[in-house]
């Protein structure tokens, strides 16, 4: 008789313990014998929310990936197009350079730096084509054939443009080399109004309208010729589409009602997903089956609403920001130091106007803030670093002392005087420890380039910044240090890290800001707040910032602390002095196993 491993080749794995969930475990089956369940790593396909186009707008083109996507031209409401292009970097979209033709009905290929879009309507069909750098449009060469509501693929340099309207339903391909069009193998079935994915020599068209009734086709283009293959199990058209011939994703459309419906594409067969959270048809599509990106289109009115598709074994978590316990004093422009957990804060100003410099210092559990031991002096503007009972606190200014070189030291309930910084300033930045200490930037009489190293006696001269800077943010140690932010002439996104002697530029802030708050390390470094009454949150990874969760307060002037997954916020201005305290956790991402059955 034959068995099951002859059939199949393996058999289901028979352990005590659940292995180590990674993605080299995903489509693996196994039984845990103490649990008594057969469990295995299956897919978790989702659609989440992203944030809102600029322009809400239909009939568009677009192009690029889920965390850099495209998106151009198009009709605001009826009948006025749009030339207008955003870019989204992931979670918000920004205005780029406005296409050289306004239209509607248009296709697109590429990347958000080497983006093509082609064909469309302004008052008559058209066969413009534009490539696009990063920043601007520039003029392409013609299509063969004007055309509106093609299916588009590739790149800019090797894209396709397939079936559409010329007004008659077209079947016809055209290929695209970066500077000429070509004819390319016809459509079996004529329709426009399709959505397209892969590349030139391996391009996947499906859905669409052949002008007579709805259509559930998908070929397969290798180059040459189409041919059919599985079709779609939801007929529609106006729909959009991401991914490769063989990882397909289709979603939205119009089946005689806007639709919400996703499906994913193997090579041959469709399988229905999780749907849009927002039916809608004329949408732009950008991305891969397992990141793919949902934008503008119609509900029962024009949409500016972005979704992002997530097809992962794994689960992830946004990071949060939560409300923690208020400060006792409301504040701004103090400083703070420790933990999430532990934290410290002191000096700062107690009024938006006629109030004064603050001594006052406070420890954070957790939960909620007590009154620790005052400062010798009320002053605000000064640097910070240290923890909860090893502080230091340094620079800054008073009334009647517009710059300040003290240094005081924190034990856990009272400050003594340390060393003296070699230069008095106020508006700097700090990081480190109360025996390894790091301040840079600044303002003297002049905006400062300063660094001074504290050994927890004595400052001694470190290496300039780069760029001098003042109302700047820190975080990291002495020898590992990060700046970022400021005010030179204005806000600046400038990032500089330090390696115990010398700094050195790193990625620019995706906004350019000042007096925000600081935390984390070197290579894992938390931004949030700033100017003006800003409640951004970045996240830096030793080479570049990404937008994370926004802060609940926006505010200024205020003081961090902690880590990149553990970070404190506290103080500020709103423009009123604020007594506010969120905490924030970082996002993660988890491997999960589902159970397939009990015994």
């Amino acid at each position: 008789m034959t068995t099951y491993n002859e059939l199949a080749g393996f058999r289901v794995n028979y352990v005590s313990s659940d292995p180590t969930l990674n993605s080299s475990n995903e489509g693996q089956v196994w039984y845990n014998s103490t649990t008594g369940k057969l469990r295995s790593l299956v897919q978790i396909k989702s659609w989440a929310a992203g944030g809102n186009m600029g322009t809400a707008r239909e009939l568009l083109g677009s192009a690029g990936t889920q965390t850099a996507g495209l998106a151009f031209g198009g009709m605001t409401t009826y009948p006025t197009n749009s030339n207008a292009t955003e870019e989204y970097n992931g979670s918000t979209w920004t205005a780029g350079g406005n296409m050289g033709t306004t239209r509607r009905q248009l296709s697109g290929a590429g990347l958000q730096t080497a983006g093509l879009g082609f064909g469309g309507f302004t008052t008559v069909r058209v066969g413009n084509t534009e490539e696009y750098d990063g920043s601007a449009w520039t003029a392409g060469g013609t299509m063969g054939t004007a055309k509106t509501a093609m299916g588009s693929a590739g790149i800019q340099t090797a894209a396709l443009a397939f079936g559409g309207k010329t007004p008659a339903t077209s079947s016809t391909s055209e290929e695209y080399d970066g500077s000429t069009w070509t004819a390319g193998g016809s459509l079996g079935t004529a329709r426009y109004a399709l959505a397209g994915a892969g590349t030139q020599t391996a391009g996947l068209g499906f859905g669409g309208y052949t002008g007579t009734a709805n259509s559930n086709a998908t070929e397969e283009y290798n180059g040459t010729s189409w041919t059919a293959s599985g079709n779609i199990n939801t007929a529609r058209y106006a729909l959009a589409g991401a991914g490769t011939q063989t990882l397909g994703l289709a979603f939205g459309g119009n089946t005689g009602a806007v639709s919400a419906a996703t499906e994913l594409y193997d090579g041959s067969s469709w399988t229905t997903s999780t749907s849009l959270t927002t039916a809608r048809k004329d949408l732009g599509g950008a991305g891969t089956l397992q990141a793919g990106l949902g934008f503008g289109g119609v509900t029962t009115a024009v949409t500016a609403a972005t979704e992002e598709f997530t097809s992962s074994i794994d689960v992830t978590t946004a990071a949060t920001w939560a409300s923690g316990g208020n400060l006792g004093t409301a504040r701004y422009i103090l400083a703070g130091a420790g933990t999430q957990t532990a934290g410290l804060g002191f000096g700062g100003y107690v009024s938006t106007g006629g109030g004064a410099f603050s001594s006052a210092t406070e420890e954070y559990d957790g939960s909620a803030w007590t009154a620790g031991g005052s400062l010798s002096t009320a002053k605000g503007n000064l640097g910070g670093a240290g923890t909860q009972t090893a502080g230091l606190a340094f620079g800054g200014y008073t009334t009647g002392q517009p710059t300040l070189n003290a240094t005081d030291e924190y034990d856990g309930s009272a400050w003594t005087a340390g060393g003296n910084m070699g230069t008095a300033r106020r508006q700097l930045a700090g990081c480190g420890l109360q025996t390894a200490g790091l301040a840079f930037g600044g303002f003297t009489t002049v905006t400062s380039n300063a660094t001074e190293e504290y050994d927890g006696s004595a400052w001694t001269t470190g290496g300039n910044l780069g760029t001098a800077v003042r109302y700047n943010a820190g975080s990291g140690t002495q020898t590992a240090g990060l700046g970022f932010g400021g005010y030179i002439t204005g806000a600046v996104a400038n990032t500089e890290e330090y390696n115990g002697s010398t700094w050195s530029a790193g990625g620019s802030l995706g906004t350019a800001r000042y007096s925000l708050g600081g935390a984390g390390t070197q290579t894992a470094g938390l931004g949030f707040g700033g100017s003006t009454f800003s409640n951004e949150t970045e996240e830096y990874n030793g080479t570049s910032w990404s937008t994370s969760t926004a802060m609940t307060t926006a505010r200024r002037a205020l003081g961090g602390t902690g880590t990149q997954t553990a970070g404190l916020a506290f103080g500020g201005q709103t423009p009123a002095q604020s007594s506010a305290t969120e905490e924030f956790t970082g996002g993660s991402v988890t491997t999960t196993a589902s159970i397939l059955t009990s015994s």
